[in-house]
């Protein structure tokens, strides 16, 4: 899903990668940028990823996406792959955004993909928090909360989007 999703899109000198879960993604991240910050919520993945990682280009956050302890202006892309249905509710998801649209630059590239409701995936996630994004309404949620270029794809049963910060904010 990566290729797919980042394409040869240039993430710039400073990534954010938002839910890198156990790093695979942040692997594949990790090599194509200078530097590196991902931000997992999960304690004992958090402290994983941070002993796997230490001495490389990224930096391991222990935070929640929704309140990033993160100056703002910092970022020249941020990712967010396939974990925005784990926020229990629609209105956590608005609210990563909105902090994400912060601690992005001008100019900056927001990309993102994510899983589209199935009843296989809804049984997977049993006992779990599940709460799909529905793709028709990403883009007002997104250009709400100040990003443009808004661009959503479908492929099979998963979706991604692209989206900017304008050049003046």
């Amino acid at each position: 899903m990566l290729p797919w999703a980042l394409g040869d899109r240039d993430l710039g000198d400073e990534v954010l990668e938002i839910g890198p879960g156990p790093g695979l993604t942040t692997d594949v991240l990790r090599r194509r940028v200078a530097r590196l910050t991902a931000v997992e919520i999960d304690d004992a993945l958090a402290h994983a990823l941070c002993a796997r990682l230490a001495g490389s280009n990224v930096d391991v956050v222990h935070a929640n996406g929704t309140e990033l302890p993160i100056a703002a202006g910092r970022f020249s892309a941020a990712t967010v792959f396939t974990m925005l249905h784990h926020l229990p509710f629609v209105a956590l998801q608005d609210q990563l955004f909105s902090e994400l649209r912060r601690v992005l630059r001008p100019e900056a590239v927001l990309v993102g993909t994510d899983s589209l409701e199935t009843a296989s995936r809804r049984e997977l996630h049993a006992g779990d928090i599940y709460t799909p994004v529905d793709p028709s309404t990403l883009k007002g949620r997104l250009t709400a909360v100040g990003f443009v270029d808004v661009i959503i794809d479908e492929i099979e049963d998963r979706f991604r989007f692209i989206a900017s910060v304008p050049a003046t904010s």
